[in-house]
């Protein structure tokens, strides 16, 4: 008996050596484990997964709107500035801006026609430099217009016959807010803020990502949370039509 004590000491105490020498970790359980890898994995804005650059085209387009280089991002931020106080505070109109354009252009290639004819032995050879644009631009520009107006098409098509509420009531509060926008400002003043957000809000969130993906998704937990008592008390008691065709035999 004594025997059969002292190895089941012994054995206990080779188990707690082992034991003992092996590095321990903090337990967590398996669901804590998961939640854990999960959120460190998918913190990210409606899942982000691949760097904001990437997301925003990856060319020089994004280089411009997450301020790459500083000096072309000033200068098209400038420029479209210039235009907003041209056209909304000093109040001149498209049609104003570019007959002085054209009158300027005119002006400078008179001038210049003349002036090299006095300091030219042979006028005739010598021509003034034409600015033609090439038709690509205009039909590039209009094939990709008329791409992304049919897409937003059928994205509303689709949510309106998809059959999901709550899409359905995003976008319809969306539009209602920009409409709500369009009537404290006209169409110039929306797309220059739509720009300025453009070249200001991409590049604030790369540097602040983390505090930012943190800040939405607590403000949409508690969005979700509004909208599951809204669902328990009234949308669940609406009454869902089934759009399904009856089998004549």
């Amino acid at each position: 008996m004594a025997e059969k004590i002292t190895a089941e000491k012994f054995l206990n105490n080779l188990v707690e050596t082992l034991a003992d020498s092996v590095p321990r970790q903090k337990s967590v359980s398996f669901f804590e484990e998961e939640t854990s890898s999960v959120t460190s994995k998918f913190n990210r804005l409606f899942g982000r997964q691949k760097p904001v650059h990437h997301l925003l085209g990856g060319g020089k387009s994004a280089d411009v709107l997450l301020w790459r280089n500083k000096k072309i991002s000033a200068s098209v931020l400038s420029g479209a500035t210039a235009i907003w106080v041209l056209f909304e505070w000093l109040n001149y109109h498209l049609l104003t801006l570019i007959c002085f354009a054209l009158v300027l252009g005119m002006l400078a290639q008179f001038v210049w026609t003349n002036a090299s004819g006095l300091f030219s032995s042979n006028r005739s050879s010598y021509k003034v430099p034409r600015l033609v644009l090439p038709d690509e631009i205009f039909f590039s520009f209009g094939r990709s217009i008329g791409i992304e107006v049919n897409h937003a098409l059928k994205f509303l098509q689709d949510v309106s016959c998809g059959g999901n509420l709550k899409q359905f009531l995003v976008i319809v509060a969306s539009l209602w807010a920009a409409a709500v926008i369009g009537s404290w400002c006209n169409f110039l003043t929306v797309l220059y803020i739509g720009f300025v957000a453009a070249h200001t809000l991409p590049v604030l969130y790369e540097r602040y990502e983390d505090q930012v993906d943190d800040f939405v998704y607590k403000i949409l937990d508690q969005i979700q949370g509004h909208y599951r008592k809204l669902d328990a008390g009234l949308l669940s008691k609406i009454p869902k039509g089934k759009i399904k065709g009856k089998k004549h035999e």
